[in-house]
Order: structure tokens, then sequence, then C-alpha cells
């Protein structure tokens, strides 16, 4: 697949500016970013669970998207989408439409991982052809920054506060990535912002663009939930993936390929020290609860590279 930076970059916005969303947000930059793997000329419609995106973005009458656009209760985003893309594939064999469409839903962890998990396996299994797009910020942020099954393990959110009950959330996040790819699915992939966006841009496109279901996994972070300086974003994102928190990997019809490895794997606590939700975890006596979190992430990086042999 040919890849040109600027040509990409160039491409016109989908995601209009003037939204809500908060300064520095990393679920607006994964929107904009997903939607440059769109072809000029190639029309969209946008499906959105319920979220900080959905909330911020449609605001009636007004709307940011310059897409067609459905949002969806936090349920059911994978089922709608399904939905209105099995209407098209009708409409299009009677003839009633000659355009190009590509269909893809945008859900954040908590109506992805969660509540939406059920919805999003349904049009997987049966293989729509959709991208189910999760821009992953690790908790229940538009409500409040609660804990969701991909908030990583000890971080403080407001229903799992570090202090001298706990240490924040107890349990490993769910893998997601891995959950989806058993449902044997065409192409799964896991990005986040580096590289200038190039793995972003190209996964992106080839989401899009393979025929049947498709979904990515898209580390975004939040500057309000996570508690770094907003400008550090993009070195947040390098962290998390030069630690192996968040390894860059794609599944292609069954086949684990890893798409980068550190020549240098940083240690966990590169990635946590910036991070205001893991500030507890660097306080006297609790060098065993980073301890845990390095030995996890370990595991978890050496079982993917035995899988992607």
């Amino acid at each position: 697949m040919d890849y040109n930076f600027k040509e990409t970059m160039n491409k016109p916005e989908r995601l209009a500016p003037g939204h809500r969303m908060c300064a520095g947000c990393g679920g607006t930059i994964a929107v904009r970013n997903v939607l440059r793997g769109l072809h000029e000329g190639d029309k969209a419609v946008i499906g959105n669970a319920t979220s900080c995106l959905e909330v911020s973005t449609l605001m009636y009458p007004y709307s940011a998207w310059e897409d067609s656009y459905v949002h969806t209760a936090f349920a059911n985003a994978g089922a709608s989408m399904a939905g209105v893309e099995g209407a098209y594939k009708a409409l299009k064999k009677r003839g009633k439409i000659d355009d190009t469409y590509k269909f893809i839903t945008f859900g954040g962890d908590g109506g992805t991982y969660d509540i939406g998990l059920q919805s999003l396996s349904g049009a997987m299994e049966r293989n729509h052809d959709m991208v189910y797009v999760c821009y992953d910020n690790g908790a229940y942020m538009n409500t409040g920054i609660q804990r969701s099954s991909a908030t990583p393990m000890y971080a403080d959110t407001t229903t799992t506060p570090a202090g001298t009950v706990g240490h924040g959330k107890e349990q490993n996040r769910k893998d997601l990535a891995a959950i989806i790819a058993a449902h044997n699915i065409p192409y799964v992939a896991q990005t986040t912002f580096v590289q200038n966006f190039k793995d972003l841009h190209i996964k992106a496109e080839k989401a899009i663009y393979t025929p049947g279901a498709a979904f990515l996994n898209v580390m975004a972070p939040c500057p309000r939930g996570w508690r770094y300086n907003t400008p550090d974003i993009m070195e947040i994102c390098k962290l998390a993936v030069d630690t192996c928190y968040w390894p860059l990997f794609e599944v292609i019809d069954g086949e684990w390929v890893l798409n980068y490895e550190p020549k240098k794997k940083l240690p966990i606590e590169d990635f946590l020290r910036p991070q205001g939700r893991f500030k507890h975890l660097f306080e006297p006596g609790n060098e065993e609860l980073v301890a845990r979190i390095q030995e996890e992430t370990d595991r978890r990086w050496e079982a993917l590279k035995a899988r992607c042999k």
C-alpha cells in the first residue's frame, strides 16, 4: 500500500472544527486521522455510540460531521451500523444507490469494551462490511472518569479511588483486540499516535477497504482522566509503545503481525510516571505495585510475540 504523508494530511477534514471536545482530546485526534483513510470521492456513514465524542460533536441543530451521521445508544452501535450496511447492500442490489459508501462506527472504551460488547460481537461475527473503531481512553470519561474494563490496573478513577483503602483499580485491563480477533474477521489492528500518525493512517485505510468486518483499537489519551501535561500527548503515546504497554500489531485473516518492536524496551514506570492517575504508585512502599504492572506488561508482550511468530 502506497503511503504519502503530505497527501494524506492534505485530505479534506471530515470532522469540522468548532466542536466542544476538550483541548488536546485524544478522541478527536483519533477520529480525524482514521477518516483520512477514506479515499477522496467515497462517501461514508458514521456511527457513534453515546460518548464524549457524541455529546460534543452533535448539538442539535449543529453537527461537526461532514458525512452522514448516526448517533446510537451506548449498547447498540455495532448493531445499528450493521443494519445500515445491510440496507445499503439491499438498495445497491436493486439499483437505487450508485454511490460508494463506507461504514465506520466510533465508540469509547465504555461503549465498546463493556456496554456495547454484545452488539459489537454480533456485527463482527456476521462479518458486516464495516469498521468499528474504539478510541480507548481507559475509563468512562464523559460521565466522570469511572473505571471501565479498559482501565489499567492500579489507575485512580472516581469509582476506584487510590487512598488508604485501595490502590486504584485492582484488575488488569481487558484484551479486547484479542477477543475481536477470536471472531475470525478479516482485519483487526491496534494503534495509537506515533510515527507522525503513519501507523494509524495505514491501518485505517486497510480497515476501511478490507472487504468484511474490521476493528481498530486506538489508544486515545484523555488529559482530564489521565492527568498529564496536555501538550505531551504524543510523548505519552510513544512511551506506551516503547514500554510495550500498547503494542502495535495487526491480525490479517487470522495471521498475527507485530508492526513494531522497540530497540530498547523501556520500563513501564516511564509510561506511568507522567500521569497523575498513577501518582500514588510512586509513594514509598508501593514499589511492589509497579513491579506487578511490569510483570503483567512483560507477560502480555511475550505472549504477543509468540503469537506473531
